[in-house]
Parts: C-alpha cells; sequence; structure tokens
C-alpha cells in the first residue's frame, strides 16, 4: 500500500495585516533630549558665584563654569579666566523649566531661533520672571536657552559597541521642530 502524502493547497491566501502611514510610529516621536541654561556674566569672581547661585535655584544642580578662550584686551577677558556657569538638564525637570521660559516668552518664538538640526534656543533678560524670588544680595541676571530635540535611537550613535550612524530621514529637521513647538506647547511662529 501506497502511503497518500499530504498535499498542501498553496492558492488560498491568507491577509497580511499590513501598517498604513498614518499609523502611529512611537520611535518617531519628538522629544527633548536636554535643556542648556547659560548665563555669561563676562567676568571671575563674585558676580560668576551669584550667577552660579541662581542657576542652582532653578535647577536643584550643580553648575559648571565655562572658561575664555581667547584674550580680548577691549572686554577685559584674559585666556582660560571663568566668564560664564552653565548647566544641562533632562528629563521632566527640563520640560518643567522650558515650560517656565516660554511662557515668560508668552509662547512667540521667532523663525530664526530654530536651527537646521532641529533645535531651538531664547534668550531671557531676567531670571526673576521663572518664578525665582528677588534677592537684593544676589542681583538679576539673564539667561539663555537652548533646546536640543531628538528621536528615540540616538543612543546608537553615543553608545559603547557597536556604534553606528543615524539616518538623514531620523534627524529632526526645522520644519519637523517648528511643528513640534507649535502642537505642543501651542506656540507661535514670528517671521523677524
Amino acid at each position: 500500500l501506497l502511503k497518500k502524502s499530504r498535499v498542501h493547497d498553496f492558492s488560498v491566501k491568507m491577509p497580511i495585516p499590513r501598517k498604513t502611514k498614518a499609523e502611529h510610529n512611537p520611535m518617531r516621536d519628538i522629544r527633548i533630549q536636554k535643556l542648556c541654561l547659560n548665563i555669561c556674566v563676562g567676568e571671575s569672581g563674585d558676580r560668576l558665584t551669584r550667577a552660579a547661585k541662581v542657576l542652582e535655584q532653578l535647577t536643584d544642580q550643580q553648575p559648571v563654569f565655562s572658561k575664555a578662550r581667547l584674550t580680548v584686551r577691549t572686554f577685559s577677558i584674559r585666556r582660560n579666566e571663568k566668564i560664564a556657569v552653565h548647566c544641562t538638564v533632562r528629563g521632566a525637570k527640563a520640560e518643567e523649566i522650558l515650560e517656565r521660559g516660554l511662557k515668560v516668552k508668552e509662547y512667540e518664538l521667532p523663525k530664526s531661533c530654530f536651527s537646521k538640526m532641529g533645535h531651538f534656543g531664547f534668550g531671557l533678560a531676567e531670571h526673576i520672571d521663572l518664578g525665582l524670588k528677588y534677592d537684593p544680595s544676589i542681583g538679576i541676571y539673564g539667561m539663555d536657552f537652548y533646546v536640543i530635540l531628538g528621536r528615540p535611537g540616538q543612543r546608537v550613535r553615543h553608545r559603547r559597541r557597536r556604534v553606528s550612524k543615524i539616518g538623514p530621514q531620523h534627524h529632526v529637521t526645522r520644519e519637523e521642530a517648528m511643528k513640534w513647538f507649535q502642537s505642543k506647547y501651542e506656540g507661535i511662529l514670528m517671521n523677524k
């Protein structure tokens, strides 16, 4: 007796669920990678240490001092003299500080604030606008905000093993950053 071999019928095709373009991809989400806060005093000494106190109050982190690269006689700055203080904030704290900074700006930024790489920055004239209490012994300082935007997967570029490049389609463009700012914070872009 001959055994009958099983015959598979490949004519019947099962429908394969396809993802549409409109379906949400979490790897394409734009998020704040870090927020850099900078106060440039232009001289070392007491004013610089007071500026460091302002940043420490705002971020609850220890700020870092920046040194001058060149000697500029007109500004009376010497090379390697500490002239500025900066701090990098990440996560929920960065979002909270950025929210306070944008509230001072009334959520209005000129288009020139956005870079080609999709980052943006702006400045404030007085730190007390952020909700910090005025202290006569410290004084009033202005500061720069700079926001670095990115997508999940940026770690690939910085990790220790298997370092690789990130494709240009995964970079945040200037237009995408502007759209993100308008949708997340309901921001207004001005033509300046």
